[in-house]
């Protein structure tokens, strides 16, 4: 093989690594940005939130993206959750309006499928931490 032909082989294998390293570093930068403006906005613990998903078992009822067992359909998917403009068809999706929802459900809207589960003020502000880094919409239902 010619040396003129390899060497353009090797620029072209070359360009394609930069780009796939290029795309990896944008995901990676705008995951941690992600996580830094969740965890200021709702004083909560992305990684913490993570956990408490786990705990309260939000998965059985709810599709979360980056919760491998929560694969739930009797309540909404959680994904996009962070660029909805409600929460529960009722509240202004802010911090404070989720953390309240995710502690007393039933109270915010009587009635509705989602039960009380004891959420603890941490844990609501960790758990809203988590779900606000959900930004994508996969239009998964």
């Amino acid at each position: 093989m010619p040396f003129e032909l390899r060497f353009v082989y090797a620029m072209t294998a070359f360009a394609a690594l930069a780009g796939v390293l290029s795309v990896a570093g944008i995901y990676y930068q705008d995951s941690a940005q992600s996580r830094t403006h969740a965890e200021a906005m709702t004083g909560g613990s992305v990684a913490a939130g993570k956990a408490a998903i786990g705990r309260y078992n939000c998965g059985a009822c709810h599709r979360i993206p980056g919760i491998g067992a929560a694969t739930g359909v009797a309540g909404p998917a959680l994904n996009g959750i962070a660029t909805r403009s409600f929460i529960a068809g009722t509240l202004p999706n802010d911090s404070p309006n989720l953390q309240r929802w995710l502690q007393h459900p039933q109270q915010v809207v009587p009635g509705n499928a989602m039960p009380e589960q004891g959420v603890t003020p941490r844990d609501a502000r960790d758990i809203a931490a988590y779900l606000y880094t959900l930004r994508r919409y996969s239009g998964a239902r």
